[in-house]
């Protein structure tokens, strides 16, 4: 792959980067850098590189890596990347409404760069698209030190990013366009350092109302987007219904953060699938995906709803914590933690099937008396009798406390030990095979 590295020469943001480039690559001794296993090639201009309309015509590459200074009128340390375009009108270069060729991969990759290596006091961030150059049909993004002079010439800055720069390695993705937030983006880019969705272009939210399905459209295919994030917080929920809207005619996903995070290692269409037979069981359930859940033929696996009561009862925290060691997705609702149906893949269900058993009397026997006999899981459970305890002269009020809480009595002389006042419940749930 052909890899253009350009700066330009008024810019001292991007000069400080490129130097930091050239420091690690003759370090002594070193080992070879991932972007070094790509055909590299490095370019200065004259004029500012927001005016580079139509430079990709002189540069054959791949490939467009802009090194470059940010300012802003917030000025904080920060290093950030984004791509170019414009929303709407055009006061920062290139034209108007219309944006460039996204390289969501690698600028996911240089984000997570930047934040592995942001010196102390500077934050890292996607930015919003917002100046150009517009014209560009070979992929290209910025990377940038912010917002002063100060940082501009930090050299430690400057080595930061050209360290996420170098170390840059193509991962497998889940490219999106973003909508909504100011320019920093900061709820695309929290989502991006901690799931493999992978942000093209970004709208602020002042430009949320020039979104329609045309350029939707645009934003997608120049980001090799199917879905589209919409930043709730930052809209207000007419934009945000018109949007959705704006992303259904577009042909479009709209994807929550959840969502995105709970991807995991799934495609889309897996996801898509996934959500198809989810909905079919409840169309209002919550779907959460297991990181072990992988590709193949998607099932639903029916489950004891009697186990799974009882499971529940036992810890729900605990049950979805040993849920995510599992390969399945599941349901949840407000009443209810945990569905009793899971979708694992076919050739699985068996196995999965087994740990799920597994998993809830495992965490029913922590807290109950139980026993298995034959095909069935007993459980043998005591529990308060207040008419018990009133029959054997036990005065309403905090004498019923002592006992719950396991202490015995003297009442008129005679001891009276919690077990005199419990009842005994025994529930019977039928697991075939369980003796296995």
């Amino acid at each position: 792959m052909k890899i253009a590295l350009v700066h330009s020469r008024q810019d001292p943001g991007g000069k400080t980067i490129r130097r930091g480039i050239d420091r690690l690559r003759s370090s002594p001794g070193r080992s070879r850098f991932p972007l070094e296993g790509h055909d590299l090639s490095f370019h200065e201009t004259e004029g500012r590189l927001i005016e580079q309309d139509g430079l990709d015509r002189s540069i054959a590459a791949d490939l467009i890596i802009f090194l470059s200074r940010h300012t802003s009128l917030d000025p904080v340390p920060v290093l950030t990347t984004h791509v170019t375009g414009n929303i709407g009108k055009a006061d920062l270069g290139g034209r108007p409404g219309s944006v460039a060729v996204a390289a969501p991969a690698w600028m996911h990759t240089v984000l997570q760069g930047l934040s592995r290596y942001a010196p102390p006091g500077y934050r890292v961030s996607y930015e919003v698209t917002h100046h150009g150059p517009s014209e560009l049909a070979t992929p290209s993004l910025f990377v940038e030190i912010g917002s002063t002079e100060k940082e501009w010439a930090d050299e430690q800055a400057g080595e930061a990013v050209a360290r996420a720069v170098l170390e840059a390695s193509l991962q497998d993705v889940i490219p999106v366009v973003g909508i909504g937030g100011t320019h920093y983006a900061r709820r695309e880019t929290e989502i991006a350092l901690q799931s493999r969705a992978a942000c093209g272009h970004i709208v602020h939210s002042r430009d949320a109302g020039l979104v329609d399905a045309g350029m939707v459209r645009l934003l997608a295919g120049r980001s090799e987007a199917r879905a589209v994030y919409i930043d709730r917080k930052a809209l207000t929920p007419q934009e945000t219904s018109r949007l959705s809207g704006v992303i259904r005619e577009a042909g479009l996903l709209r994807l929550s953060e959840t969502e995105l995070i709970n991807l995991q290692r799934l495609s889309l269409d897996s996801w898509e699938l996934i959500m198809r037979l989810a909905r079919e069981i409840d169309p209002g359930a919550e779907v959460a995906v297991s990181g072990l859940l992988g590709e193949g033929i998607f099932r639903v696996l029916q489950f004891p709803q009697d186990l799974l009561k009882e499971a529940i009862r036992a810890g729900a925290g605990a049950l979805k914590e040993g849920l995510e060691k599992i390969p399945v997705a599941y349901l949840s609702s407000p009443g209810l933690p945990v569905m009793p149906v899971f979708i694992t893949i076919e050739e699985k269900s068996p196995e999965v099937l087994n740990d799920l058993i597994s998993l809830c009397v495992t965490l029913i026997s922590r807290g109950e008396n139980t026993a298995i006999e034959g095909d069935s899981l007993v459980i043998r459970r005591s529990k308060f009798d207040p008419s018990k305890a009133r029959r054997l002269g036990v005065p309403e009020g905090p004498l019923f406390g002592e006992l719950m809480r396991g202490r015995t009595l003297t009442i008129d002389g005679r001891d009276i030990t919690p077990d005199m006042v419990c009842s005994s419940e025994i529930v019977r749930i039928r697991i075939p095979g369980m003796e296995k």
